[in-house]
């Protein structure tokens, strides 16, 4: 063993563990086990402790390295397990010093007192952001994610991912549309726009571009590029530029990840979120009627503080009102240090029996839009000998095509989970 990321999260987390064994392997580190932590949830960091006892027993002579959000917000927490060598801060885990210190650190012998072996700074003082091209970044697969954008200027009182990964920062458009061009050239067919709060981009650079305009600005000056995605976007701050994107350009997949969190006003309130139910419903009706095919997906949390069960209805509702097709739920998960977990909480029980009937929903909506994909043709992205993607992320089993091709393939079928051909 050299170097292994273990990644729990979401997809920046993903994109950026990539980055991180790029950097601890020019460091010259070896046998090191780094943990890429998740804070969205309780869960989420138990699971983290979790697979470090384990692996410290499956690899006792491997250094254990924690980073990520969780390490950022409970630092200390993991500096005093027996098993962690080094937590290292969400900014400095792409940094090439960070990991360089952490390989001194270890050469001398250092660390051992939990004090030692934390190197996190104040993620609020960082204010810009450099771009991220990693040299044969996951090479041979067809789909791989640009970071345009980290961090939140927003306080949702659910949300403890702004005091993990800072205020909002993003890449310069040029830095981006180099960075597509060069992926591209590579032989990558499908590029995916990442960030913590994407549609935010631009707002704290000259000029303050928005999210459409640099989507404009790739589909523009990378011709060569077949299929662009963005991924979770707030609707409220869906500008004009995107929508026109939306409706003008087939390269732009006709697939929305949305952030609702829930279908009831006053939780959203409550949530301080900034769009109501009306607004998410006006929102997909509009980008339906410039893209009639589009296809939504969408956040939802259950058992949010003070949900009562016709709340909660509410949110099962907005599945069939927005039309969504895709359902990430979240059973509600208490944060220490947010507004919300000084709210009335919902029993544990009834959240998860709540995210238990949303995702039942859920599921029924897949459902519903695979068996109306049968007779179409769809181009679908080979991302592997055994599974494919249409333009608007439904997945495909496929056998015998090559990976990274767009084929124009007829849908004869579906298993309940997947479309057949």
């Amino acid at each position: 063993m050299t170097i292994d990321v273990v990644t729990f999260g979401c997809r920046l987390n993903a994109f950026e563990s990539e980055l991180i064994r790029h950097e601890a392997e020019n460091a010259g580190l070896a046998d090191t086990i780094v943990i890429n932590s998740c804070a969205v949830t309780n869960e989420a960091v138990a699971q983290a402790r979790q697979s470090i006892r384990r692996l410290k027993r499956e690899h006792p002579e491997a250094r254990i390295v924690v980073t990520g959000c969780a390490a950022q917000t409970q630092a200390q927490m993991f500096a005093e397990m027996a098993e962690v060598d080094r937590v290292i801060g969400n900014d400095e885990k792409t940094r090439s010093a960070a990991w360089r210190d952490a390989r001194a650190a270890f050469d001398a012998g250092l660390g051992v007192a939990a004090s030692e072996k934390i190197a996190v700074a104040d993620i609020m003082a960082v204010r810009e952001m450099a771009p991220h091209l990693l040299e044969g970044f996951q090479k041979g697969l067809p789909r791989v994610f640009v970071q345009v954008q980290n961090g939140c200027d927003h306080r949702c009182t659910f949300c403890i991912i702004p005091f993990g990964r800072g205020n909002s920062r993003s890449v310069p458009m040029g830095a981006v549309v180099d960075q597509v061009r060069a992926l591209v050239e590579r032989g990558h067919v499908e590029i995916v726009l990442t960030g913590v709060d994407l549609t935010s981009y631009g707002a704290d650079l000259p000029g303050t571009p928005k999210l459409g305009t640099l989507t404009r600005q790739i589909l523009k000056h990378v011709p060569e590029l077949k299929r662009l995605r963005i991924s979770s976007i707030d609707s409220i701050e869906a500008d004009r530029d995107l929508l026109d994107v939306i409706a003008d350009d087939a390269r732009l997949m006709p697939h929305l990840h949305l952030s609702l969190q829930s279908g009831d006003d006053l939780i959203l309130k409550r949530m301080k979120r900034r769009h109501s139910r009306r607004d998410a419903i006006e929102f997909c009706a509009q980008v339906r009627r410039l893209r009639p095919d589009v296809t939504f997906g969408a956040d939802i949390i259950a058992g949010f503080p003070t949900e009562t069960e016709e709340m909660f209805a509410r949110s099962q509702d907005l599945v069939a009102e927005c039309d969504l097709t895709f359902l990430h739920v979240f059973p509600y998960s208490k944060r220490p240090g947010t507004p919300a977990a000084r709210m009335p909480q919902v029993a544990g029980s009834e959240i998860k029996e709540r995210a238990r009937r949303l995702r039942a929903v859920g599921d029924a909506a897949l459902r519903k839009r695979l068996a109306a994909e049968i007779g179409t043709t769809r181009q679908v992205l080979i991302e592997s000998d055994k599974q494919g993607r249409t333009e608007h992320f439904l997945p495909v089993a496929i056998s015998g095509e090559t990976p990274g091709a767009v084929q124009a393939l007829a849908i004869a079928g579906d298993d309940g989970a997947r479309l057949l051909v």
